[in-house]
């Protein structure tokens, strides 16, 4: 038979692995593990360069077959802007199978037109036709084509609470004990400033310099030899009046 002490002995074994199984079972949660995270916001949410798309549609009725004024200056819009930054093939794609099919197809001549006048040149416009899921519905000419794109997210994830919580945490010391920044502070910084930033080549590398203005600078340099003042004198009409502008 077993004495006093190792009864106790194999109890206390036996609690020991009951907190275990409950201890793992505790750590079992769907909160996101986000390990040590860095400090610096640019590393928690960083600006990626991708691929994207930016794409107009113009709609023809069944009875013109031509492109209204506003839908011109669309295409001649897309165009310039596929000259500066896209980085591949311009796409058409054409409805088949709707009421405006034949008048789809005449207007999409009006479009390669303006295209070509814009400065695209044939070779890069590759034609599609698409069939709608309702042959009822109008189809709408479709302009298309690829560039590089900035962003950044996704926003909105709190790992950590702010303050103080019984929920276990997932570091050593929450963030507001430890005076650190919380997962999410920076990240609608970042995604605006991907948003707004008109060439994303602008956040991996600088432009380079504008060719100065030389004629400007030489008479600059020769007042400054000359030991004259080389700034510009700019004429004050002081008579004139809010009565006097018609």
């Amino acid at each position: 038979m077993l004495n006093f002490s190792e009864r106790n002995y194999g109890r206390g074994v036996q609690l020991c692995a009951l907190a275990f199984m409950l201890l793992a079972g505790g750590c079992n949660t769907d909160r996101t593990v986000t390990g040590s995270f860095s400090r610096d916001y640019t590393d928690r949410h960083p600006i990626r360069l991708t691929e994207g798309e930016r794409s107009i549609q113009l709609l023809v009725g069944s009875g013109h077959g031509a492109l209204t004024a506003e839908q011109r200056a669309q295409v001649t819009a897309l165009a310039g802007a596929w000259r500066r930054e896209g980085t591949g093939f311009l796409s058409i794609r054409v409805p088949t199978g709707t009421p405006n099919e034949r008048a789809a197809s005449h207007a999409v001549r009006e479009v390669r037109s303006l295209l070509s006048a814009s400065g695209v040149p044939p070779r890069a416009i590759v034609a599609r036709s698409y069939r709608p899921p309702n042959p009822d519905d109008f189809g709408s000419i479709r302009i298309a084509y690829t560039r590089v794109v900035a962003t950044a997210g996704p926003c909105g994830e709190w790992p950590e609470d702010l303050g103080a919580s019984l929920t276990p945490s997932l570091q050593v010391t929450a963030p507001s004990i430890d005076n650190r920044p919380y997962w999410n502070f920076g990240c609608a910084t970042q995604k605006n400033l991907a948003a707004a930033v008109a060439n994303p080549e602008d956040l991996v590398q600088p432009r380079a310099e504008t060719p100065p203005y030389a004629s400007r600078r030489q008479q600059a340099l020769d007042k400054y030899r000359q030991g004259q003042d080389p700034s510009s004198t700019y004429s004050k009409s002081t008579d004139a009046k809010v009565s006097d502008v018609k």
